[in-house]
């Protein structure tokens, strides 16, 4: 078995996941869109998340849940890309949870298991908050997909996959717009938890972070 050594220069690793990441959520749309583009958008998706994980942990169990999650999504995302169906669109969710429970893993260790304050952990602890409300929009979007009309658009509108993102960021930074409201149990007991988890989550990092400094003086 081929033993890949993870990133030496953690910084520019960390760096370039956050650029892929902030990439992947602005072009999102590009996976309902016509042609080639479903399937350039899924191969960089099923990649920017195992080249992360090789990079910061050299935990092979890690790797291998990452890198199995990130080929499962991708097929899942050419079927409802390509042959869409009931299906195929509760595979991409079910991969998708999957691949950001074991990024969020990779990344939470990474951050909190720190001893120092460094710029690549802080550069993690932002690619991780950005990887719990796309997480996050998987799990909604299974939400609607077991019980639809779990969400309701104030325009009317069927709450889709893209929205589901957009909605998902709106919680976890507690904005609240109000243009989607959650009106199933589940849907709205998800939805508190995410709004409460991303609090939560700043509140963590920053006693986190505020101690390692404090130990360092």
């Amino acid at each position: 078995m081929l033993a890949f050594p993870t990133a030496q220069n953690k910084v520019v690793a960390n760096f370039g996941f956050l650029a892929a990441i902030l990439i992947h959520n602005l072009t999102y749309p590009l996976s309902a869109a016509g042609g080639i583009w479903p399937a350039l958008f899924y191969g960089f998706y099923a990649a920017i998340f195992v080249v992360a994980t090789w990079a910061l942990t050299n935990n092979q169990m890690l790797r291998n849940l990452v890198g199995g999650a990130g080929f499962a999504v991708f097929i899942a995302g050419l079927l409802n890309s390509f042959a869409a169906s009931n299906s195929a669109a509760l595979a991409v969710y079910l991969t998708s949870i999957a691949y950001h429970l074991g990024m969020a893993i990779v990344l939470a260790r990474y951050t909190f298991g720190a001893k120092t304050v460094m710029t690549d952990v802080l550069i993690s602890a932002t690619s991780l908050y950005l990887v719990i409300g796309s997480g996050f929009a998987a799990l909604l979007a299974l939400i609607e997909w077991c019980a639809p009309g779990s969400f309701v658009a104030s325009s009317g509108a069927s709450v889709d996959w893209q929205q589901m993102v957009y909605f998902s960021y709106v919680t976890l930074t507690t904005l609240g717009y109000g243009d989607i409201t959650p009106v199933g149990f589940y849907a709205q007991s998800f939805v508190a938890f995410e709004a409460i988890g991303g609090t939560l989550y700043t509140v963590i990092l920053l006693s986190r972070l505020v101690g390692l400094h404090a130990s360092r003086s």
